[in-house]
């Protein structure tokens, strides 16, 4: 069976960090689907593709013709359809990573016609709060839903609770900066694991993400304790973040969401 097309082109690659990139990819010849923001796309290279300096060596493929694929959350707004954004981060030891790590604007790869995912905000009702917990790369789904969504909102507040190991591993700091500056609904946090190795101070909150939500930082920013009955939440990213939370937020009432029974718990388990 002969690999699928490669069928899109790297418009724009930006090095966020080392082994953390922003992505932009562009359809060649096809437009894009219309997508809700929150869902993911599959990127997707040959076996044969080279892989970036930076990754682990790996035994030649034994089929390098065929496409290696992947999903990932889609960082850009639904309403933008000329090109999708994505925010990945280097697997050394991975299949296709670092392979896209070794793409530069021109190259070219896959990209999946269809957007899935139901991590969207389609289900949350009109006037709840959001809450969008990540650590890493988990942001991606969240960078969609604000720049679809955010401003102006239906009287919902959106907060970004964002934790990393380092200040240069917060993606998307200086926009969700100036967001959090020029829309009253939005607030946003930022924490860092390991501040001990920041070149210059830290001066924000240290720790792990959960720590946002346990110091009662959201409470104090928004004025008011979010509920189950105000309030949705959303968490992307690190496993042991996103069970951790989970099992604490369903003791405390939320409810975790599901396609046939909604929720006020929204979990995307990607890893």
């Amino acid at each position: 069976m002969a690999a699928p097309e490669l069928n899109a082109v790297v418009a724009q690659r930006i090095e966020v960090a080392p082994g953390l990139m922003v992505l932009r990819v562009v359809p060649d010849g096809w437009e894009l689907s219309e997508f809700a923001a929150g869902q993911f796309a599959l990127l997707g290279l040959p076996g044969a593709a080279p892989r970036c300096a930076l990754s682990d060596e790996e035994e030649k493929p034994r089929h390098p013709e065929a496409l290696i694929k992947r999903a990932y959350s889609i960082a850009s707004s639904s309403v933008a359809h000329q090109y999708v954004e994505l925010f990945i981060t280097l697997v050394r030891s991975g299949a296709l990573t670092p392979r896209l790590f070794a793409l530069n604007p021109g190259d070219r790869l896959w990209l999946s016609p269809k957007v899935s995912g139901l991590f969207t905000l389609e289900s949350v009702p009109a006037g709840k709060h959001v809450v969008l917990i990540s650590t890493g790369t988990g942001l991606a789904p969240y960078m969609s839903m604000l720049r679809t969504h955010l401003c102006p909102t239906d009287g919902r507040r959106y907060a970004v609770l964002h934790g990393a190991r380092h200040s240069w591993d917060l993606g998307y700091r200086s926009e969700l900066i100036t967001l959090a500056r020029v829309c009253e609904a939005f607030t946003y946090l930022p924490i860092v694991s390991r501040p001990e190795e920041e070149p210059v101070a830290w001066s924000g909150a240290t720790g792990h993400v959960q720590a946002l939500w346990d110091d009662g930082a959201l409470a104090q920013a928004w004025g008011e304790l979010p509920t189950p009955e105000t309030t949705h939440v959303f968490l992307c990213g690190n496993p042991a973040m996103v069970d951790d939370l989970t099992t604490r937020l369903l003791a405390a009432g939320w409810t975790e969401h599901k396609k046939r029974s909604p929720g006020t718990l929204h979990v995307e388990r990607y890893w």
